[in-house]
Formats: structure tokens, C-alpha cells, sequence
């Protein structure tokens, strides 16, 4: 059954636990690699014994028109051209994809036998996205749109070639095409309002280098999830991914050694069951996944609750604003408390920057987030403690401002200090010029539809030409709003999506 709802800015104060529509997504591949870290889409010339450890990596392609996408993933497999199928997932996960625009996460690492695989097929049960705007009357609206039970026949899976799977370990790229996989009439929902939803994925290998860079060689940043079982020593621990949905996901196994960087906690061994972390991840020879980097933003595990997502309303007289919930975990993790938009009280709260991006202090600006200059659009994750929730602001204990991916056309190429400099502009549609200007908040940027993107040595250009003036791109980095201009360090840069 399909189904479209909607809520507005006046609503966002007198319905305080709007449901949050689970996103979830999934795609499926497989790719070869030669003593564990190469890729292939053909054949290798060897025989083909054995199994090999594959990790599929959720990751998608998107402008930013949407605010969320998940769809409740039910089984993924490879098949051979003589029909022998293998199965990478059989247990349902919701990732949400709009968060892992142009980046990756791991999903599962499970063992296959070896082969060249010349399809894929996914199977979905319900799938939900979210759309954000503003109207002409500035009001703010956002629409969910559900499909219950999307059909076999409108998920759609290509390979654009065969894919070996061989040595040790590999990794597959399931990436969800969202512009491809939704369409709407308009964002305001309602009576007439038409959509569909359609997954469509491209799978793809992934060559796992010896020391992984970036989320097209086998590195993952900016995975978040709650803790389980750790170690004595704390080297290694158990996560679970934070998903949109009340339901267990794939829990990943994560060790850390001497050089993982740890921050909010001094060391490994600091790490306890129930905390939530901001992890960056990579995949190592034999698929299994190393920390190099390891962030607690909230040391407190007390009825800790988490979500993760843009804010969409800033309350101007009151110290609090709305947001929406991309993914969520904790002791409110039931579905009664799945919020597509809701109200935080921010008065008490502890503002602070993910430790994501090194290089903060070398930036040519200074780079502040306070809840004097957080701006609508801003990518954030919050935590609380309460054991229940029943139509009050929830009290937040911290908000930290998280990395985003931004699509948009570079209208100058100049330099600053050590950093190169873009000149971005965004669509009107992109949540920052989009929310600039609301009934209630104060108007904080000089020009929301302009970003200026700050690229360095370590800005891993992922894009496939020069960047140049009219450069449709996708880059990924912390937004800051520095006295009205809004401004990105920036950690990855990747080819753009028509807008």
C-alpha cells in the first residue's frame, strides 16, 4: 500500500513525535580481488576454488532534492551465468541512503564461493523517501512518501559487467540511483499529489588498497552505531548500525590497535556497551574491519538516545529547533518514537565539531559552530537521556556538527592560503537556501544558494575531470556558517548529479 503524508512548520510544535517514515536501501554486487585486494569484471585466467569474504558497502548517488531515502532490504544475491545463485544478505537492514551520498558503509561481510557473477537481484519490502520545502507562503513542509510493499518488478539491478569473485577478501559497491528510484509530483503531498518508487541500483566492485584512502578504495568514514560486546582490552567490539527502523541490523565487528585515534575517549579500553560512535573504518586483507578512527561524543550511556540528520527550524525566541531524523538508536529505538520532524530543547546542550576532518585549524577562516550560527541545513547529530517521550521538546545533552554531501556547480576556482577554493552554487531546492528564510527564525546567511568549498592536499578527488568553472559536483565536508557565508572543509570531492 502506498502512501504520502505531510506536516508543516506550525505543526512541528504541537505534534512533537511525528513519525519518522523508515529510509532504507540496498544494492548488490560483488568484486574480485587477487590475494585479497584486487577487483575484477571478467574473468582471471585461474581456477576458481574456495570462498571469499565480501563486504557490501551501502553508498548512493543523489542530488539534493531529497532528505531521506530507506527501504527495508530483505535478501541480496549474486548469480552465475549457469544459475548458481549465492546469497550476500537474507536477513532485512535499513540503511538510509541520503546520508551516504558519495560515501559508503559497510553493511555485511559474509563468504561466498568463488565465481564470475553475471547478475544480481534485491529484494525489498516497504521503501519511504522525504522530501523538504518551503512554500510560497513561507511555510515549511515535509512530505514522506511510503510504499508498503514495493513489487519485484520495480527494483531494478545492473552490473555493468560480470563480476569475478576472487582471493581472500573483496568489496561491492550497492549503489542506490535516487534520482532514478523516486519521482513526485510535488513535496507538499496531499490530495492529488502523485509518486512512485522505484529502487534502482548500480553494483559495482571495489578494489580494496593495502592502505584504504577513501569509499572508493575500501575506507569508511563517518559510520555511526551503538557499541555491544567489547574485549577486555576494548582492541575489539561489536557495533550495530543506527537505522530508521525498530528492527535488528547486521552488526559489524570492529577491532582498533595502536595507531586507531581516538577521540572523547583516551583509549580503547574506555570504550563500554551502549555508547554510540562516529567511526571511520577500513577493510582489511582478510575483510575484516579496522577503527583508524574511533569519536564518543556523549561518554554518558544512561537512557542514551541518538539522531542524526539536517535541522529544518530554528526557533528564533526559543532555545530550540527541528530537525530531521536520517537515523536514530538508543533506549527510545521503538516505533513509537520514529520521527520524520520534530523539536529539540537546545537550551542546556553542548555544541562540538566531529573530529572527522583533521585539518580545522589550518583552515584560513575559523571555523565555529554554536547555536548562535547554526544555520537550517546543517547537518547535526544530537543525544539525550530520557526513558520516555511524550510531546515535550526532547532535552538534548549534545549537538555535533557532522560532515554532509552537497551538490552544486562551481562558478569560480581561486586559492587561499594552502587550500584551493570552489565557489559553489547550489539548486533552490538544496535544504540551505531552501530554509533560509522561515516564519519564527532569524535569517542568518548573506547568500544561502553559495557555498565555499576549501580543498587541501588530503581532499581525496574522487571526480573523473578538472574541476572548472561550471563543474557540476558532489563534495563532502563540514558546512560551517562564518558570519553569514557558508563555507565547507572539504574531505572528498565526487562527480556531480544533474539537478
Amino acid at each position: 500500500m502506498s502512501s504520502v503524508s505531510s506536516y508543516s512548520s506550525r505543526l512541528l510544535y504541537s505534534r512533537l513525535s511525528y513519525l519518522l517514515l523508515a529510509f532504507v536501501f540496498l544494492a548488490a554486487g560483488v568484486i574480485s580481488g587477487c590475494g585479497g585486494s584486487g577487483a575484477s569484471g571478467g574473468g582471471t585466467g585461474s581456477t576458481l576454488t574456495g570462498n571469499t569474504a565480501v563486504t557490501v558497502l551501502a553508498t548512493s548517488t543523489a542530488n539534493d532534492q531529497l532528505s531521506g531515502f530507506n527501504v527495508e532490504l530483505t535478501g541480496v544475491a549474486l548469480t552465475t551465468k549457469s544459475g548458481t545463485t549465492a546469497n550476500l544478505l537474507t536477513t532485512s537492514t535499513y540503511p538510509e541512503f541520503i546520508h551516504l551520498n558519495g560515501t559508503a558503509e559497510p553493511l555485511i561481510t559474509t563468504s561466498i564461493p568463488q565465481d564470475v557473477y553475471t547478475s544480481a537481484t534485491v529484494t525489498v519490502g516497504s521503501a519511504e523517501f522525504e522530501c523538504i520545502n518551503l512554500d510560497s507562503t513561507g511555510e515549511l513542509w515535509s512530505s514522506t512518501f511510503d510504499d508498503g510493499g514495493v513489487a519485484p518488478s520495480k527494483v531494478t539491478v545492473t552490473l555493468p559487467a560480470p563480476i569475478t569473485v576472487t582471493g581472500t577478501s573483496m568489496g561491492l559497491s550497492l549503489d542506490l540511483l535516487v534520482s532514478q528510484s523516486a519521482t513526485f509530483s510535488n513535496c507538499e503531498g496531499g490530495t492529488g499529489t502523485t509518486f512512485s518508487i522505484s529502487p534502482t541500483f548500480n553494483v559495482t566492485p571495489v578494489a580494496i588498497a593495502a592502505q584504504p584512502t577513501n569509499s572508493a578504495n575500501g575506507k569508511e568514514t563517518g559510520v555511526y552505531g551503538m557499541i555491544g560486546s567489547v574485549s577486555g582490552s576494548g582492541m575489539s567490539f561489536t557495533v550495530s548500525r543506527a537505522d530508521g527502523i525498530d528492527t535488528a541490523s547486521p552488526v559489524l565487528q570492529v577491532s582498533s590497535n595502536g595507531s586507531t585515534l581516538f577521540q572523547g575517549v583516551s583509549a580503547a579500553s574506555q570504550l563500554v556497551a551502549g555508547m554510540t560512535a562516529d567511526m571511520d573504518l577500513a577493510i582489511q586483507a582478510d575483510g575484516s574491519l579496522l577503527a583508524t578512527r574511533v569519536a564518543v561524543y556523549d561518554t554518558d550511556t544512561s537512557y542514551l538516545n541518538t539522531f542524526n540528520g539536517p535541522a529544518d527550524l530554528i526557533e528564533a525566541s526559543l532555545p530550540q529547533f527541528a530537525m530531521v531524523g536520517q537515523e536514530q538508536q538508543g533506549y527510545l529505538n521503538q516505533s513509537a518514537y520514529y520521527i520524520g520532524g520534530f523539536v529539540v530543547n537546545s537550551g542546556s546542550a553542548v555544541f562540538q565539531t566531529s573530529g572527522t576532518l583533521a585539518n580545522l585549524q589550518s583552515l584560513p577562516f575559523a571555523p565555529s559552530f554554536t547555536a548562535a550560527n547554526m544555520v537550517d541545513g546543517q547537518n547535526v547529530s544530537i543525544t539525550s537521556h530520557v526513558s520516555s517521550w511524550e510531546g515535550n521538546p526532547l532535552p538534548v545533552a549534545t549537538i555535533t556538527l557532522m560532515p554532509q554531501t552537497i551538490d552544486g556547480t562551481v562558478s569560480a576556482v581561486s586559492s587561499e592560503g594552502n587550500f584551493t577554493t570552489y565557489t559553489v552554487t547550489l539548486a533552490g531546492y538544496d535544504l540551505f537556501p531552501d530554509l533560509a528564510e522561515q516564519k519564527g527564525q532569524t535569517t542568518l546567511l548573506t547568500n544561502p544558494r553559495t557555498v565555499v568549498i576549501y580543498a587541501d592536499s588530503n581532499t581525496q578527488m574522487l571526480n573523473t575531470a578538472p574541476v572548472a568553472v561550471g563543474s557540476l559536483l558532489r563534495f563532502h565536508g563540514l558546512v560551517f556558517n562564518d558570519n553569514g557565508t557558508l563555507r565547507m572543509d572539504c574531505a572528498q570531492v565526487n562527480n556531480g548529479v544533474t539537478e
